[in-house]
């Protein structure tokens, strides 16, 4: 079972290769801003096991958020799903600056944050996954 604490750009790199087609219920997505926090729940494939096609059901929240925006993602449909391909930090002033998960088909979720503060944590055991996702064209 995995969890990883983000404190810095290496540590994010490292959840976002963990969550890399990670596939997402949009109704699995939230914001707290009392809280400060966005957070999401994902089944992640399981790159790390070899031989093995494993999803995990895993949470990943952001503290620290700012603002959320989202760029082609429809709100509207929380049951439609997005495949995440990559977690991004742009620095503005340091340390804050602006997160930027990656979904196939050119959507995007833009978290403005303070700072680097988020946790990925796996919520229970894995499962056979049908697929081992695939990139080609």
């Amino acid at each position: 079972m995995l969890k990883l604490a983000v404190l810095d750009i290496e540590d994010l790199a490292i959840v976002s290769a963990h969550m890399q087609d990670a596939v997402i219920r949009v109704g699995d997505i939230g914001v707290s801003r009392a809280r400060k926090q966005f957070a999401l729940v994902a089944n992640r494939y399981v790159w790390d096991e070899e031989n093995q096609r494993q999803r995990r059901r895993s949470g990943l929240h952001f503290d620290r958020v700012l603002s959320v925006k989202s760029h082609n993602i429809s709100r509207s449909d929380s049951d439609a799903v997005l495949s995440l391909l990559s977690i991004g930090f742009e620095e503005t002033e340091t340390p804050s600056g602006d997160v930027v998960l990656t979904f196939s088909g050119g959507g995007t979720i833009r978290l403005t944050v303070e700072c680097l503060e988020a946790q990925l944590k796996d919520l229970g055991p894995s499962w056979t996954a049908a697929s081992t996702p695939s990139h080609k064209e």
